[in-house]
């Protein structure tokens, strides 16, 4: 345990502690209806991230970081858990090896420049693995082009040429649709026809 609280391991021992804070806070939180999570959703700007496009402003480099990192795909609570995991962790490995081979640790705050760059692979890492499981915005609606090949009925009226006629039919999530629909050629549709 004093291992942990050694000045050159409290960075990283804090990164630990603060990401056990926040799943304890979470998990609080989720029990009164509100999550951390959905709020820090949606304090952070909606970001379209393309990764082909060029450096054309400031934030460039910062918008392909975030992206490589799958912002915006995976929530951003679990994006800062991982990193404060993959930075604690990284940190105390590496003081673990340098105090058993040199049998001191390096100083904290320059051991934590390549430790978030260590970290960072690993937060990608876990991006892509979550990513697919992310729920995303899902709809059921559907264009008119889908409609075209599928069976209708006439409900109201005789569909003649300049005269449509109202119809029933189903899309392919089971959603009714009516639609008014009119002949090409000389022949009527009348009501209960399917068509």
């Amino acid at each position: 345990m004093a291992f942990f609280l050694q000045d050159g391991n409290q960075l990283f021992t804090g990164a630990l502690v603060l990401m056990l804070m926040i799943a304890v806070l979470e998990g609080v939180m989720m029990l009164i209806g509100v999550g951390i999570s959905d709020m820090l959703d949606n304090l952070l700007p909606d970001m379209d991230i393309d990764l082909d496009a060029p450096d054309t402003e400031a934030g460039g480099v910062l918008t392909k970081v975030l992206g490589w990192l799958r912002f915006g795909e995976v929530p951003a609570l679990i994006l800062l858990v991982a990193f404060l995991v993959a930075f604690g962790i990284s940190g105390l490995l590496i003081q673990m090896f340098s105090e058993s081979l040199f049998g001191i640790l390096l100083p904290g705050w320059l051991l934590a420049i390549p430790v978030v760059f260590l970290a960072l692979p690993q937060v990608r890492f876990v991006g892509n693995l979550l990513r697919k499981f992310a729920v995303g915005d899902e709809t059921e609606a559907v264009g008119r082009q889908t409609f075209i090949g599928r069976v209708a009925v006439i409900t109201i009226g005789e569909a003649a040429a300049g005269s449509p006629a109202e119809a029933r039919l189903r899309d392919e999530f089971g959603t009714t649709h009516y639609v008014m629909v009119e002949p090409d050629n000389g022949e009527t549709f009348s009501q209960g026809q399917q068509v």
